[in-house]
C-alpha cells in the first residue's frame, strides 16, 4: 500500500510539472533537487532548466557532483556565483540567517529565470522539510518560488524510494546543508571558519565516515556522525588521527557528540 501511495504522489508531481509547462530548478546536486530535476526533465525535456550556486558557503565536490549530474541527464545547467560573505547581515549569523541566504539566491535566480522568460521557479524541498524551524522558506514564499515535492507530500523517505526506483545515484546519499549551518547562531561566520569545517567533514568522508557533521564552536570541533557509525570512535589510533588532523586545522579541542548526527541540531538551543 505504502509503494501504491508513493507512486501517486509521484503522478501529482508530473501533472503539476506538466501544468508549469516550463521550470528553473534550483539544483544543488542533494537528493531532493536531483530527484526534482530528473523527474521535471522526464516530464519536460530541455524545458527543465536547472541552475546551481557556486558559493564559499558549499563545498566544490557538492557542486561537481551537481554538474556532473546535469551533464549525464543532458540538461543545459546554469551557474550563478554567489558570496554570502559579502553580507555583513548574512554573516553576523541570526538565527534567520537562512532566511537572508534564501532570500539573496532565490532573487538572483528569479532575475536569472526573468531573462530567459521562465515563468516557475521550484526548489527541493519535501514534506518533512515543514517540520523543522526553517526561515528560508519564508523567502521562498515572498518570492513566489515553488516547492512541488510538497504540494504532492512527498516526504524524504519516499523521495528515496522513488530514487532508487530511477538508479539515481543520490537515493542514499546522506542529507547535506550548508557549511555556515555548522557555526552556532551568533558567532560570525567567516572564510577561514568555512575551510576548516570542509577540510574537517572532508577529513572524515575519507575515512569511510558517510553521515558527518563537524560543528564549530570557536576553539573546539563537535563531531557528529550517524549513530550507527558512532561506534569507530573506540579505535584508540583512530580518535588520535582525526584528533591531530582537526587540530592541524586549526582548533585546538576536537570532541565527540555523544547523541551522533541529527538534522538541525543547531537549532535545539533556539528551544530551550
Amino acid at each position: 500500500m505504502r509503494k501504491i501511495e508513493c507512486h501517486q504522489k509521484l503522478e501529482v508531481l508530473k501533472q503539476d510539472l506538466l501544468k508549469m509547462e516550463k521550470v528553473m530548478i534550483a539544483f544543488s546536486g542533494g537528493v531532493d533537487s536531483t530527484f526534482l530535476l530528473h523527474v521535471a526533465y522526464e516530464v519536460l525535456g530541455d524545458k527543465a532548466i536547472p541552475v546551481t550556486i557556486n558559493s564559499p558557503t558549499y563545498p566544490q565536490r557538492e557542486f561537481k557532483i551537481a554538474t556532473g549530474f546535469s551533464e549525464r541527464l543532458g540538461s543545459t545547467q546554469h551557474v550563478i556565483n554567489l558570496s554570502e560573505l559579502d553580507n555583513p547581515e548574512f554573516c553576523q549569523n541570526p538565527p534567520e540567517r537562512c532566511y537572508i541566504c534564501k532570500n539573496e539566491l532565490f532573487s538572483r535566480i528569479k532575475d536569472l529565470a526573468e531573462k530567459l522568460g521562465v515563468k516557475h521557479i521550484v526548489d527541493g524541498s519535501n514534506l518533512d522539510d515543514t517540520k523543522d524551524y526553517r526561515p528560508g522558506m519564508q523567502a521562498l514564499k515572498e518570492l513566489g518560488i515553488k516547492s512541488p515535492l510538497i504540494d504532492a507530500c512527498l516526504t524524504k523517505e519516499e523521495i528515496r524510494m522513488l530514487s532508487k526506483e530511477y538508479e539515481l545515484p543520490t537515493w542514499d546519499k546522506p542529507s547535506f546543508a550548508c557549511l555556515s549551518s555548522r557555526i552556532p547562531y551568533g558567532q560570525e561566520i567567516t572564510k577561514e571558519k568555512l575551510i576548516m569545517i570542509d577540510g574537517a567533514e572532508q577529513y572524515l568522508l575519507n575515512l569511510g565516515f558517510q553521515q558527518v557533521r563537524v560543528r564549530h564552536h570557536g576553539e573546539i570541533a563537535r563531531i557528529e556522525v550517524s549513530p550507527e557509525e558512532r561506534y569507530r570512535f573506540t579505535d584508540v589510533s583512530l580518535m588520535d588521527k582525526v584528533a591531530d588532523e582537526l587540530k592541524n586545522l586549526g582548533f585546538i579541542y576536537v570532541v565527540l557528540d555523544l547523541q551522533g548526527y541529527r538534522s538541525g541540531s543547531m537549532n535545539e538551543i533556539l528551544t530551550k
